[in-house]
This record gives structure tokens, sequence and C-alpha cells, in this order.
């Protein structure tokens, strides 16, 4: 999910304490986890009308604390468009809570299974049952949306869910403990806020799922912690995700889109396209496509109502290093004016064909900063990517479906765009998750409701069937009419 995105146990220091947060103990935290597993033992079987009024319960509240939680979030970073946040946090989370309602009736249907001929006439079914307790570590960047996001699927299957949101958005990570007490009971949903230490207690807890969102470096050690248990893990990180412009690419769309998918709050976004590769002759054609729509979208520079600032000084102050480090080194940039207001504004900056050994090409930048390189033929660009870890997202601009499929076909990634960036996330309908270092698991959707559930295997065996051919002694018609089940099985 990008550079120290999560609640970083241990990286980030001093925790937020005090009326803002309302740091919990360790203690506590084994309380509110003890009260939601006696509560989920005494209730396992939870109807449909239970899930459905707990997921209506978190929309009228969300629906209800969206101003409130709109402003926080601006707070939080010094500034953020009202309405990027409206969009990218609330009504992407009312969305999947409308999927959810829609057609959870059916995702908890006992489903019918085959049954091979060996066993027949036994009839086999598969029963999704809630797993239990799940604990949800969300980060700062989509403070609200990768909060609740997940609780929607683990509600949706049933299960009792803990919270622990960012320290880094700390009026948000408020509002969302305010709101969600206000509409559940602890032993329901319950919110934990803190630092890092209250971060590690929170991830060592029994879980019988744990679900985390943030930097691939934090996600090892949630996983270690959560391998103590033997705790299941959705780690949804990030990683380098590309931009591959091919040939038959139309420069002018590729342009606007991946400027788009880059300034989406000001960069800070696990699937924004983190470097773009070109065929060598096209890369300045590309560089000025892409500042173009830069200043179109944002003819105040960066300091245009629709353009957010950088969560911290502390990112704010990386991001910088990494230009100072490019410049440093005579690379060619291009920069759309200076930020020169109070908000951690960082201008949207593109960088030619810089060398490999700089941090905007070892990191994940997680911020409005994006390299161009060339390539001389695509096989030259394929060996590029896959040389590297998995990314989240792959983009591929290309209108010859032939070159398309030549990605599509040859690469790994969480997930793939052709001819656009980041909207595939927005799909409830398909599964959204890394792969290797860029995460496991899925969720959204259907997808995040097996996630959250046990998809428990029932066989029922009829009264007269054939199963006594697998009884010892094995002689006899048993050896011979085993011989010939071999074959059928």
């Amino acid at each position: 999910m990008g550079t120290d995105t999560g609640n970083n146990m241990g990286t980030i220091a001093g925790s937020i304490t005090g009326n803002i947060a309302g740091d919990i103990t360790d203690a506590n935290l084994s309380d509110l986890f003890a009260q939601q597993q006696s509560a989920q033992r005494a209730a396992p079987v939870v109807p449909l009308e239970v899930r459905l009024d707990r997921l209506t319960r978190l929309q009228e509240a969300l629906v209800k604390a969206e101003p409130a939680l709109v402003a926080a979030i601006s707070e939080d970073f010094t500034y953020r468009p009202a309405l990027e946040s409206r969009l990218y946090d609330i009504d992407l989370v009312l969305g999947e809570i409308r999927h959810a309602k829609r057609h959870l009736k059916r995702w908890m249907r006992v489903r019918r299974a085959p049954v091979p001929l060996i066993y027949k006439p036994a009839r086999a079914e598969i029963r999704p049952q809630p797993l239990g307790v799940v604990g949800i570590i969300s980060p700062w960047n989509f403070p609200v949306q990768l909060a609740l996001s997940p609780m929607v699927a683990a509600l949706a299957a049933g299960n009792r869910v803990m919270l622990k949101p960012s320290e880094l958005t700390p009026r948000c990570s408020a509002l969302l403990k305010d709101m969600l007490s206000g509409a559940f009971s602890p032993d329901e949903v319950a919110t934990v806020t803190g630092g890092p230490e209250v971060a590690r207690a929170f991830s060592a807890l029994p879980f019988d799922h744990l679900f985390f969102t943030g930097s691939t470096a934090v996600g090892r050690k949630v996983a270690e912690a959560a391998a103590r248990n033997l705790t299941p893990v959705t780690l949804e990180l990030g990683g380098k995700s590309p931009a591959i412009i091919m040939p038959s690419a139309d420069l002018d769309r590729a342009g606007r889109r991946i400027a788009w998918g880059k300034a989406m709050n000001a960069g800070q976004v696990c699937v924004a396209p983190d470097y773009v590769l070109v065929p060598r002759k096209k890369m300045l054609l590309m560089a000025d496509a892409i500042m173009g729509a830069f200043m179109h979208y944002f003819a105040q520079g960066p300091e245009s109502p629709d353009y957010a600032a950088i969560i911290s000084e502390r990112h704010h102050a990386r991001l910088e290093a990494m230009v100072k480090e490019a410049e440093a080194r005579g690379v060619t940039l291009f920069r759309l004016d200076e930020a020169l207001g109070d908000a951690r504004k960082f201008a949207p900056t593109v960088v030619l064909d810089p060398p490999h050994d700089l941090a905007l090409m070892q990191e994940e930048i997680f911020g409005p900063i994006l390299p161009i390189l060339p390539y001389d033929d695509p096989q030259e660009a394929l060996d590029f990517v896959t040389k590297r870890d998995h990314p989240l997202a792959l983009y591929v601009f290309a209108e010859d479906r032939e070159e398309q499929e030549f990605w599509l076909e040859n690469t790994r990634s969480g997930g793939v765009t052709v001819n656009d960036t980041a909207i595939h996330v927005g799909f409830a309908t398909l599964p959204f998750g890394g792969v290797g270092p860029s995460g496991q698991g899925v969720y959204h959707g259907r997808y995040g409701f097996e996630t959250f559930s046990h998809l428990k295997p029932v066989v029922r065996q009829a009264k007269h069937n054939g199963m006594s051919i697998a009884e010892p002694p094995f002689k006899g018609w048993r050896k011979r009419a085993l011989k010939v089940m071999r074959k059928l099985m």
C-alpha cells in the first residue's frame, strides 16, 4: 500500500495520545477481544436478517457522519478536496454496502457440489459460515474506505469485527470510533486507536482472520505476528505499479488517464502508476501529454482546490529528497509550479529516464512523482517489469489487441486495467488483491464475503451405498472392483 502507509509497528516515532486518539491499553484490548469471542460462541449462527441489519446500521451511520468525516480527513491531510473524499472514501463504501445487501441472500445459500461417481449416491454441499472475530488494520491514505470496505465484507459474512485505524489520521480515526460505537455494541464492532504499540498488540491477538492494508515492510511484521497464532491473513500491500505505453497507444488518452491516476490523492494511492515505460522515440511526447493533462486538471498548480496535500511533513520531506537526488544526478524534470500555501502540497513532477539506482526507482514513490523510462522494443519493457516484484496493478495502453494480450499473458500482477488506471479497484464484481510482495488474498463483493467465511464442505452418505468395496480385506471381487474403480476416479 505504499511506504509507511499502515499503522507502522515501530517505524513511526511517537503515538497519537490524549483526547484525539483515545488510546487503549493491552488489557482493554484483550478484554474487547474476549467479549467479541464470547458473543460469537454464544451465537455462532448469524441469520440473514441480522447481517442485513448490521449493514444497514453501518450505511446509515456513514451517511450521517459523512460531512464530519470529510472535514476531518481534510484537516488530517492539511487539505484534501471534499469531492475526492466523498467519492473515494464514502461513496465507494456505500456502493459496497448496497452491493452486499442486494446479493447477500444468494451468497449465503448452501451450494450443491458435484459428487464423484465412486461415492454416489452420496450428496455434497458447501455451507458458508462466519469465521468468528475478524481484525482489520487500516491505513491513512483512504482512512474511511480502507477501514470500512473490508468491514462490509466481514459483517456480510456474519463476523464480529475489531478495527485499528491509522494514527496518522487521528481526527478521522476518532470520528470513525465514535460513529461505529454509536451504531454497534462493542461485541459486534469495536474500534481501538493508538500508535505502533497498540498496532503490535492488536496484530498479536488470536483473531479468526486478520486483514491488513499497508506497506510491504509492515505487512511482513503483521504476518509474522499472526503466524504465532496460526491466524490466516489477508495482506493488501503495494509496490511499483507500471504503466506501459505500447506502439499503438493513443498518447493523448494515455497521458490524461495516467495523470489522473497519479494525481488522485496526490499520488498517495497503492494502485497509482509508479512509473511509465514508453517507446524511446515517444518519450518526450509522452511527457508532454502527461504534463499537459496535469496543467489542464490543475490550472492553479498544486494550490488548486482539486488537489490534495501530503499526509505528513516526513512524507513530504521524503518526496523532496527523491526529487533533489534526481536533480543532483542531472536528470531532466518537469514540475507543475511550486507549492506556496500552508498545506503540505507537492507539485506533480515528471522525471525523464532516471538512473535505476535512484530512490524513486527503488522504492514505491507514493506521491505525485512520475518517472518515464524509454524502451527500444516490447520485450525489453517486459523484461524490465518481470524481473521486479509482481506489482499490485499493471496498466497497458494499446489500441492493438495483440499488444494488450502480450502483457496480459506474460505478466503477473494483482490486477490489470487496459487503457485506463486504477478503475478496477472500484468494481465490486471483481476480486481486489495483490500477488507475492504486493499482497495475498482478495476482497470486494462476493470475494470479500468468501474471504471472511469458512466454506464448510459437507457430505451426506446414503444408507445403501457402494463404499463397502473399499473395506478390507482386499482380495477377490473387492480387489478386482478396486482395479476398475481406479479408472473412474
